[in-house]
């Protein structure tokens, strides 16, 4: 194990985190950006809604007083699967989902808490829109084919409730529900494929989106922790003694 302790953002989340590592995905922009400042940690978990994700959260983020690199942004980005219509096991009701997220939120904030760490800061983020028609094609080419498992409207709810769960612990919302349904016409099916190539899960476009909407909420919200605002763990080429690089550097 290293030596050196270089801090983190954590991203947890569904697949939409676990597939941000993609060419063009959120976690990726993030790594680069953050290079030799904070690590990215992509704690994305396919197919959990959040009733699921709970115990792998009480895993993953470290207990007050641990040894090692500090968590000094958290985002959690759940409710697609959440959102799910009976009979799918993933359906979760509005309620358990708010109750979840308040409990993940609570855990790190709460002085009693045995995960609480004030230098960390949290940013929850609402699911995107959702294209029904075209989760139901691409439900329906598998095999055996499978019904529709969501609605846009039910989504919607959820996107909603994380809005308000912000505003009443103050905690920083990133909506990315609202701009993408803008910018298709509410919810278009055909310009909805711009931004989510299957009906769920964002495209290269549709990352972008929330990613500059991440990063401003970073810049207004928290702007100690913006990439500019900090320095790197380690020294640049050009600060370093050179003819005696090893003591620059320890």
């Amino acid at each position: 194990m290293p030596t050196k302790e270089v801090d983190a953002i954590l991203l947890f989340g569904d697949s939409i985190t676990q597939g941000a590592w993609e060419e063009g995905g959120f976690a990726q922009r993030l790594a680069y950006v953050y290079a030799r400042k904070l690590d990215v940690i992509n704690r994305g978990l396919s197919g959990y809604n959040s009733e699921w994700a709970l115990p792998v959260f009480e895993q993953v983020v470290p207990k007050k007083g641990a040894i090692g690199p500090k968590i000094k942004l958290l985002t959690i980005w759940l409710g697609a699967n959440d959102a799910c219509l009976l009979p799918s096991p993933q359906h979760l009701s509005l309620d358990r989902f708010i109750a979840n997220l308040r409990q993940m939120v609570s855990m790190v904030q709460s002085p009693d808490s045995e995960y609480y760490s004030p230098e960390t800061r949290i940013i929850l983020i609402t699911p995107p829109p959702f294209s029904e028609a075209a989760r139901a094609a691409d439900l329906a080419a598998r095999d055996p084919p499978m019904a529709l498992d969501r609605k846009s409207e039910v989504t919607k709810k959820f996107a909603d409730a994380v809005i308000e769960l912000g505003k009443e612990l103050d905690v920083p919302v990133v909506d990315v529900y609202t701009p993408i349904w803008k910018a298709t016409d509410n919810g278009d099916p055909k310009k909805l494929g711009k931004y989510l190539y299957d009906g769920l899960h964002l495209s290269r476009e549709g990352y972008a989106v929330m990613y500059e909407l991440l990063i401003q909420t970073i810049k207004t919200k928290f702007p100690e922790l913006h990439y500019d605002a900090l320095p790197m763990v380690f020294p640049g080429w050009k600060d370093l003694d050179w003819s005696n690089a090893r003591a620059s550097i320890f």
